[in-house]
């Protein structure tokens, strides 16, 4: 398989390792190669069979409407685009590309997720009350981040609770780590994840490139990633 990735930050270096190590042919480019999407050019997009995007979220969007555009299959590690995911989606669709998405590409994160609805439904209506903190290294954009998001958008649609608040730390060069609190009067639960390194969400985003290839429409990680 041909692989582009898109972003030569530490997740996007290790992407490529990680494709190449599975043996595939991997072509990187980094923000200066590719400002504003202008190397992304029909023609170069062509030479590909997937592209994987660990950019910015401005960067990202960009990358999709230029490479959505030629039918292109496309894996977005990135995240805090999500306002623009409904355009995107249209996109996809109308051009019979291949959209996959994700808050998370580690599997343990989606076993959390899994987990975390679980609590919310059995813990509904019983005076729990739950929280989330995370935290990431220092030089991560979005805060809080996506995969918070998504656990507290678990909690939320599992329990009927209207929020769950969440707390983000900007520290070091921690990989992520996200933890789910449901406190009563009487004793807590806790359920954590934390990531060691950056590879889990590396090989996460290669088996969905693997995945994605031979399909069109637009994936949610979360939905699919037990087929991979």
């Amino acid at each position: 398989m041909r692989v582009l990735v898109l972003g030569m930050g530490k997740t996007g270096k290790l992407v490529a390792e990680v494709a190449a190590e599975r043996g595939h042919s991997v072509h990187v480019l980094d923000a200066k190669e590719n400002a504003d999407a202008s190397a992304l050019t029909p023609p170069f997009v062509a030479g590909f069979d997937v592209v994987i995007d660990f950019t910015t979220p401005q960067a990202a969007v960009q990358n999709m409407r230029a490479c959505l555009a030629t039918g292109a299959k496309m894996v977005i590690g990135t995240t805090g685009w999500y306002d623009k995911l409904p355009d995107m989606r249209g996109l996809a669709e109308r051009k019979q590309a291949g959209l996959l998405y994700g808050t998370n590409f580690s599997v343990g994160v989606q076993v959390m997720l899994q987990i975390a609805a679980t609590m919310g439904k059995a813990l509904k209506n019983t005076g729990y009350q739950f929280s989330i903190e995370e935290t990431h290294h220092a030089s991560k954009l979005d805060s809080p981040s996506g995969t918070a998001i998504t656990l507290a958008k678990a909690v939320e649609t599992a329990s009927g609770l209207s929020r769950v608040p969440i707390e983000a730390r900007r520290e070091g060069d921690v990989m992520g780590v996200h933890t789910l609190e449901a406190r009563s009067a009487s004793d807590r639960l806790v359920l954590t994840h934390e990531a060691f390194s950056r590879r889990g969400f590396a090989e996460g985003a290669v088996r969905a490139a693997e995945w994605l290839s031979s399909r069109t429409g637009c994936y949610d990680f979360q939905g699919v990633y037990t087929q991979m």
